[in-house]
C-alpha cells in the first residue's frame, strides 16, 4: 500500500475525533464536559451546548485533574445546577448569557440552546457554583462549521441577485395591481355614463309619450 495513503488513514480518523469531540475539563471534585448538541454543527441552525457535570473519582496515579477527569466517563451526574449555573458564549467580541435546561431523562445533564449564525470557534465559559464549590472554566467547543459547505444541491441562502428578482417582481405585481383598479374604475364611470343615458332616454320617451297622448285629446 502507498505510504501517503496509510498516512492520510491514520490521519482522518483522528482529524474527526478532534472536530467533533467533546471538551473535558475539572472543577474541584467534579468532572465536566461540554459539546454540541448536533454535530458537526453549522452555522444558521438551531443547537445546543450539552454540559455534563459528575463526581470525579480520586486518580492518585495521575496527579492533574484534567487528565484525572479525561479517564474517566460521565456517571451520576449531579442535579438542581439550573439556578446556579449559566453558560456565557463568546464570539470575538460578542457575547451572549444563556441560561441552562436540564436534560429530564439524563440527571446531571444540561443544554444551553443557541443558534450559532457565523462559523468559526465559539468559547462558552461556565459560570456560578456547583453545589459549593464555584466554578469559572473557560472551555472550547468543536469549531462551527459554513452551512454552505454542505448544503446541496444548492445554498439554501437568499442571494442578492435572488433578493433583487423578488423585489422587482414585487413591483410588476403591484403595477399589474395598479392596472386592474383604473381599469375597474374606468369600467365603473362608463358604467355610470351608459345609466345616466339610459335614464334620460327614459325621460325623453315618458315625455313622448305625455305630449302624444295631449296631442290625441286636442
Amino acid at each position: 500500500m502507498n505510504f501517503k495513503i496509510l498516512f492520510l488513514l491514520l490521519l482522518i480518523p483522528s482529524s474527526f475525533g478532534v472536530a467533533y469531540g467533546h471538551t473535558v475539563d475539572a472543577v474541584g471534585e467534579y468532572r465536566v464536559e461540554i459539546g454540541w448538541m448536533n454535530e458537526p454543527v453549522v452555522s444558521g441552525e438551531t443547537n445546543a451546548i450539552e454540559f455534563y457535570v459528575s463526581p470525579m473519582n480520586p486518580c492518585p496515579e495521575i496527579p492533574e485533574p484534567i487528565k484525572c477527569a479525561e479517564s474517566q466517563d460521565f456517571q451520576n451526574g449531579v442535579e438542581g445546577l439550573k439556578k446556579t449555573v449559566k453558560m456565557q458564549l463568546i464570539y470575538k467580541d460578542e457575547s451572549i448569557t444563556l441560561p441552562l435546561s436540564p436534560d429530564h431523562n439524563v440527571p446531571g445533564k444540561y443544554y444551553a440552546f443557541v443558534n450559532p449564525t457565523v462559523s468559526g470557534f465559539y468559547q462558552a465559559n461556565v459560570l456560578g457554583s456547583i453545589n459549593e464549590t464555584p466554578i469559572s472554566l473557560s472551555m472550547h467547543p468543536p469549531k462551527v462549521a459554513e452551512r454552505s459547505y454542505i448544503e446541496f444541491p444548492e445554498p439554501s441562502d437568499i442571494t442578492v441577485q435572488q433578493m433583487i428578482d423578488g423585489h422587482t417582481a414585487l413591483i410588476e405585481d403591484i403595477g399589474d395591481l395598479k392596472d386592474s383598479v383604473n381599469n375597474l374604475e374606468e369600467t365603473k364611470q362608463q358604467m355610470d355614463m351608459g345609466y345616466a343615458g339610459i335614464g334620460v332616454g327614459l325621460i325623453g320617451i315618458a315625455i313622448a309619450i305625455i305630449a302624444l297622448a295631449k296631442s290625441k285629446k286636442n
